[in-house]
């Protein structure tokens, strides 16, 4: 190989939230995107800590992660030279089969789903907050201000260009509320392409920091003291021909039929699949109550504290409406998969469609001031309060089986209970220090 051949990485976002895989010289390119590069089926349960949880592969079996160029960036020197080239894509058997564990995957399959089921497609949009260490200032009264947003420029610029070079459509960028912490927001795209690019933008993002010689962590929170590094996951509907179906001006919370099954869906099952969109030891730290974060499985109009939330819209024209509106649901963080995310979003949002589930009571009030009967009374529960709840929620869940399907399941339990195993013993500033290492 010649030493001026470029290097293109061929990467899955796994189950741990990572972003791994294999590189090959660019001269192959046209063969790995047939063949793809080896894979190792115990590769899914190389822990966040980077400790191989139990796995029923042990060290047996072969895949193959199959690049999309369609889900790729790519660095430039400032020769115009690319540095890194990575692209994503699935992970499938050597008869060229979708594997059962490849998060990838597992959202086509949803979003199909969602398809049959309903004969409706998503409108997506992934937002993230983010610390930065090494240089930002994080100086008392920063919060949303100007002069906080100044010490992040340079950063936010940079962001800014090479999301637009590598085809992600920029939205806002802002000094957020917490030390340090910043928000970077895109246009939505359609389910999976939305997916890839959230992926695609944390690491753009570590890019820009670590050029300034500062690090970008997307840890679910830095302090437990502290504020949280949320990931707020937009979603709308639309038909067959590709109009909205989220809005209905006539009901009083503006959500169509259809997409009030949806949302009902998506709070129904919000226990079982919270451990697929807050996945670490110390997303419930942030979970908690009056940390604008999500602590119920409610859905709540215009709400930041909801776990599912309707969102506002700024147009007087109907068909405008129709696009902006959607529901966020903000329970999630940065420690998953989007893709997985996404998938568990969609599987239970179809499930409320499927069973013609009823609108959910709207909630605007604080619930951490309501009784638990009083909640009850509104088909509102308390979210898991802790990963092993959490786990144990997913566990007793009978439509995750149906969904996901049995080996993933198992795999997935394995997976985080390889992880808890690692941080047993420690502090919640032990756990915060070990993530905030890794994300």
């Amino acid at each position: 190989m010649a030493s001026s051949e470029q290097i293109i990485m061929a990467c899955c976002a796994d189950v741990a939230g990572q972003v791994r895989g294999k590189g090959f010289p660019e001269s192959d390119l046209p063969l790995r995107l047939q063949r793809g590069v080896g894979w190792t089926p115990t590769n899914v349960q190389i822990t966040c800590f980077d400790v191989i949880a139990d796995s029923p592969f042990g060290a047996l079996g072969d895949l193959a992660l199959i690049p999309d160029p369609t889900a790729a960036w790519v660095i430039h020197d400032p020769t115009g030279d690319p540095v890194e080239h990575v692209m994503l894509g699935d992970i499938r058997t050597l008869e060229g089969e979708p594997w059962e564990c490849c998060t990838r995957s597992i959202l086509k399959a949803a979003l199909r789903r969602l398809q049959e089921v309903a004969q409706l497609t998503t409108t997506v949009a992934f937002e993230h907050e983010f610390q930065v260490s090494g240089g930002v200032a994080g100086d008392s009264g920063s919060a949303y201000s100007l002069a906080g947003a100044r010490s992040g420029a340079a950063m936010g610029r940079r962001i800014f260009q090479l999301m637009a070079r590598n085809g992600l459509r920029p939205d806002t960028f802002m000094k957020e509320f917490g030390a340090d912490q910043f928000e970077v927001t895109m246009k939505p795209a359609d389910g999976l392409a939305a997916a890839d690019r959230a992926v695609i933008l944390r690491e753009l993002v570590r890019v820009a920091a670590r050029e300034r010689d500062q690090r970008a962590s997307f840890t679910p929170i830095r302090d437990p003291s502290g504020v949280g590094n949320g990931v707020h996951v937009h979603v709308s509907l639309n038909d067959s021909d590709g109009q909205p179906t989220t809005h209905d001006p006539e009901s009083a919370t503006g959500l169509s039929a259809l997409a009030a099954s949806f949302a009902a869906g998506i709070t129904t099952f919000l226990p079982g699949i919270l451990a697929l969109l807050a996945p670490s030891a110390i997303s419930y730290l942030r979970l908690t109550p009056h940390r604008w974060s999500a602590a119920f499985n409610n859905l709540g109009l215009r709400d930041r504290e909801a776990s599912v939330r309707i969102c506002p819209v700024t147009s007087l024209d109907p068909l405008a409406i129709a696009r902006q509106f959607n529901l966020e649901v903000r329970a999630c963080d940065a420690a998953a998969s989007p893709y997985l995310q996404l998938a568990a979003i969609i599987h239970a949002g179809t499930e409320g469609i499927a069973r013609n589930l009823p609108a959910p009571t709207v909630t605007e009030a604080d619930l951490s001031t309501m009784d638990g009967s009083e909640l009850a009374g509104m088909g509102i529960t308390r979210l898991p309060t802790s990963l092993e709840v959490a786990l144990e929620a997913f566990a007793a869940e009978g439509c995750i089986v149906e969904w996901f399907g049995q080996t993933f399941r198992d795999v997935y339990l394995s997976h985080k209970h390889g992880e808890l195993a690692v941080l047993e013993g420690l502090s919640p500033e032990e756990m915060c220090a070990r993530y905030l290492a890794v994300y």
